[in-house]
Formats: C-alpha cells, structure tokens, sequence
C-alpha cells in the first residue's frame, strides 16, 4: 500500500477513536461522563458542553466520511483496475476444476 493509504487509514482510526469518546461524553437520559467535568454552572454550563460536544460529535462523523471517500479514490487509483478479489477466485476455481467431470470409477465389490 502507498504511504498516503497508510497516512489516511490512521486518520480514520484517530478520529473514530475521538468519536467514540465525545459520544460517550454527551449527556444522554442518565446524565452521561460529561457532568463530571463541569461543575454545575460554572464557566461553560451544562448547555454549552452539550452543544459543544454535540458539534465536535459530527464534525468528527464528517471527516470520517470525507476521508473514507478519499481513501476509497486513492486505493482505486493506486491499482490498474480497482481491487477486485472476485476476478482472482473465479480465475483460481476455473484453474482447479476439469470443464467436463469424468464419472467415478466403479470399483468391484469388496471381497469378503
């Protein structure tokens, strides 16, 4: 793989991994991680964090996107026509199997 898949592809892990901590950080019905990191009203408020991390929440659902589409562009163009693993199999399983079977060969029966 080129250097620019791998520089993608760990972007795409960093910002999931982010995602997955500001969900978990939003407020949900039962109160969420983020009511111990603001205490009560004081400089933010609860209102503002939400919203905050609410923004932070998509803008990280966006650039996953945005990257994953890249990425699917720069793995494309990096081969001749694409990966496709399925022209590999049928191209192995036609190598393996004869286009006419011949029939079992019978056997006489086993002699007691």
């Amino acid at each position: 793989m080129t250097a620019v898949f791998t520089i993608l592809t760990v972007l795409i892990i960093l910002a999931a991994v982010l995602l997955i901590i500001a969900v978990l950080l939003q407020n949900g019905k039962g109160g969420g991680l983020a009511s111990n990191f603001v205490a009560g009203n004081q400089t933010f408020g609860v209102r503002q964090t939400a919203d905050l991390l609410e923004k932070v929440t998509w803008g990280l659902v966006a650039f996953i996107l945005v990257l994953s589409v890249i990425t699917a562009f720069v793995v494309r163009g990096g081969t001749s026509g694409g990966i496709d693993i399925t022209d590999d199999i049928e191209n192995v399983q036609q190598a393996e199997q004869p286009a006419f079977p011949t029939a079992p060969i019978e056997q006489g029966a086993p002699e007691e």
